[in-house]
């Protein structure tokens, strides 16, 4: 039995893998700042704490809540997220700095806080829960991307730190899945980009999110990858899982990068 952090647990992948540790006799701590979306976690035995991943006062209430109530952290979850669409020559720079606010720098924090706890017991597992887009990078979603790959190498940088004191780093990497992460998607093209130089190509994208993610995987296929490495004695350093991870990162990682760019491209002509 392990004691795990799942932080964006009201939703999605970090919902369904909360709900997973759950039935697999983890003790789980679920936050996230939709609290009143956490009553399945409760109902399922596990916590529900309100965090917004904005807030360093947040973050370092639901660590020292968990640590008080539980005496340690064996497990870290890093799911919460955000993400923007929209050209880089649109998007306002404070929304920019938001996503790495929320999608590198909580993260950060919150590894800073278990990993004293984690040294002093010899063991943990630190799970940073990125994207394909932490490898590969698409039209319109600059900053989403940068901060992705920006959590791989702050991730793959931290595996050799902790390492020698028994701590593993897992990188999971999720393909097209079916959420609502990405609902926001048309509408943010639009208003930043959808009236201006990049307008065919953000109206392109728009109507391509509008018909959904029908052929998506679920967002079981994560959890059980999370729930793999966790309980793993030695975890892969990543988990790509889910529809077209496997085949996207292996076109990008042997194209030339200007016949995936074109790749690429061509479905938003």
């Amino acid at each position: 039995m392990k004691v795990c952090l799942v932080t964006g647990a009201s939703s999605g992948i970090g919902m369904t893998t909360a709900l997973d540790l759950l039935r697999a006799g983890h003790v789980v701590y679920g936050a996230a700042r939709r609290v009143h979306r956490m009553e399945a976690v409760r109902a399922a035995g596990g916590h529900a704490l309100s965090m917004d991943a904005r807030s360093h006062e947040d973050l370092d209430r639901v660590v020292d809540t968990v640590l008080t109530q539980q005496g340690r952290i064996d497990v870290l979850i890093n799911n919460a997220g955000t993400v923007l669409h929209g050209a880089v020559e649109d998007v306002p720079l404070d929304q920019a700095r938001d996503q790495f606010e929320v999608n590198l720098f909580a993260p950060a924090r919150l590894v800073q806080l278990v990993l004293p706890h984690m040294r002093a017991r010899r063991s943990g597992t630190i799970v940073n829960v990125s994207s394909i887009g932490g490898e590969i990078a698409l039209p319109l979603g600059a900053w989403y991307y940068a901060a992705k790959h920006a959590l791989e190498a702050f991730s793959d940088t931290l595996r050799m730190e902790v390492g020698p004191f028994g701590i593993d780093v897992v990188i999971v990497q999720p393909g097209i899945i079916r959420t609502e992460f990405e609902d926001h998607t048309a509408a943010q093209l639009r208003e930043y980009s959808g009236a201006g130089a990049y307008e065919a190509m953000a109206e392109a994208m728009a109507r391509q999110s509008e018909t959904g993610l029908s052929d998506g995987s679920d967002t079981d296929v994560v959890a059980q990858a999370i729930r793999q490495a966790i309980e793993s004695d030695r975890p892969q350093t990543r988990y790509a899982v889910g529809w077209m991870a496997d085949k996207l990162l292996e076109l990008n990682r042997t194209l030339p990068d200007r016949e995936f760019d074109e790749l690429v491209t061509r479905t938003l002509r």
